[in-house]
This record gives structure tokens, C-alpha cells and sequence, in this order.
């Protein structure tokens, strides 16, 4: 879809990829603007609450996509694309032997949490913080199926496209990581079996 005099349509996704691998370089801004929000937060609950972190790799991811533009191939969903180029970075830079030895996990709070009230805010945040915690305690491919679903509402098809595994796995990754984060909440609370 593009624009016609005195119609205002939307380009999808897809083709402002396919621009890029053209050339037009300035489709990059307009899916920057659609999906950098929603990829930093994706990034911060993969990095485990870093925001610095998430938005320095949000940047790379960007970068990144533009660099391997000629990879993507119309008309697949460019999102996924997006997110697998994400997702690789954060499991790179989580790899690190520094980045092991230094970051703790879940012991940052978690910033611009949305409240009424400055109590809702403490509250919105110790409980942000914890699930951060929970889910920082998940296999990397558990944490990463259990964030693009229930975070950034990908569908199974598209997990599947941004972890590059098959359909099944993500179930299967899915079921595992929702029972073991039962588990934790269990033993967290106080009422292990």
C-alpha cells in the first residue's frame, strides 16, 4: 500500500522492508517509530530489567536490520524478522563473560512503571521487579518464548519465525516455562509441594 493524492493509506511493514533493500534508506524511520518502543520493553524483560541495556540494543537490532536488509525476503512478516535480529543480539551480549560476571539479575528496579499514585508505583514496581526476578530464573529459550508471548503478544507462528525452531518447540517451551514459573511463585510464596 502506499499514498495517493488526497488518500491517506498506511505502507505495511513489509513493504518499507522491501524499500530498504531498494535503497530507501528513509523507511527506516517510519518502522523505527512503529516498533522501537515495544522492542525496547521486549529487550528490558529479555535483559532482565536493564533499561540502558534494552535501548542500546533496540539501537544495534535497528542498525543491524538495515545492514542485513538483503536478507529479508517479501513477503514475509517483517516483525518477526525484526525480533530474531533482536533476540540474537540479547543472547550475544548475554553470553559475555563479563556480562556474566557483572549483572546481576533482577536486582535493578524497574523504571517508569504506570500508576496513580506514588504507592500504586512502589507497588506496580516491587511486583514488576519480582516477575523480572522469576523470570531471569527460566532457561534462556523458556524466558524468551514466555516474554514474546505474553509481552509482546507474538503468536506462535511468529515465535516460532523469531526463534527460528519449530512450532511444537515453542509449545513445548511455553507449557515447561509456564509450570516452572508455577513452581517458583509456589516456592516464593511460601507454599512449596
Amino acid at each position: 500500500m502506499s499514498r495517493r493524492a488526497g488518500e491517506q493509506t498506511l505502507t505495511t511493514d513489509e513493504t518499507l522492508a522491501l524499500g530498504l533493500q531498494q535503497g530507501r534508506t528513509e523507511d527506516m524511520a517510519t518502522l523505527v517509530e512503529r516498533h522501537y518502543d515495544a522492542l525496547v520493553g521486549y529487550l528490558y524483560r529479555l535483559g532482565g530489567g536493564e533499561r540502558e541495556l534494552a535501548a542500546d540494543l533496540a539501537q544495534e537490532t535497528f542498525l543491524q536490520a538495515l545492514k542485513k536488509a538483503h536478507q529479508y525476503q517479501y513477503p514475509r512478516p517483517f516483525k518477526p524478522w525484526l525480533y530474531a535480529i533482536a533476540t540474537n543480539l540479547a543472547r550475544n551480549h548475554l553470553k559475555r563473560a563479563e556480562t556474566r560476571l557483572t549483572r546481576p539479575i533482577g536486582d535493578r528496579p524497574l523504571a517508569g512503571t504506570p500508576a496513580d499514585t506514588p504507592e500504586e508505583a512502589i507497588v506496580a514496581a516491587d511486583e514488576a521487579h519480582r516477575a523480572a526476578a522469576l523470570l531471569a530464573m527460566l532457561p534462556a529459550g523458556q524466558h524468551e518464548v514466555i516474554v514474546l508471548r505474553y509481552y509482546q503478544e507474538l503468536d506462535l507462528a511468529e515465535i516460532a519465525a523469531v526463534l527460528n525452531i519449530p512450532i511444537g518447540t515453542v509449545k513445548s517451551r511455553l507449557s515447561l516455562g509456564l509450570r516452572r514459573l508455577r513452581t517458583l511463585l509456589e516456592q516464593r510464596d511460601g507454599r512449596s509441594k
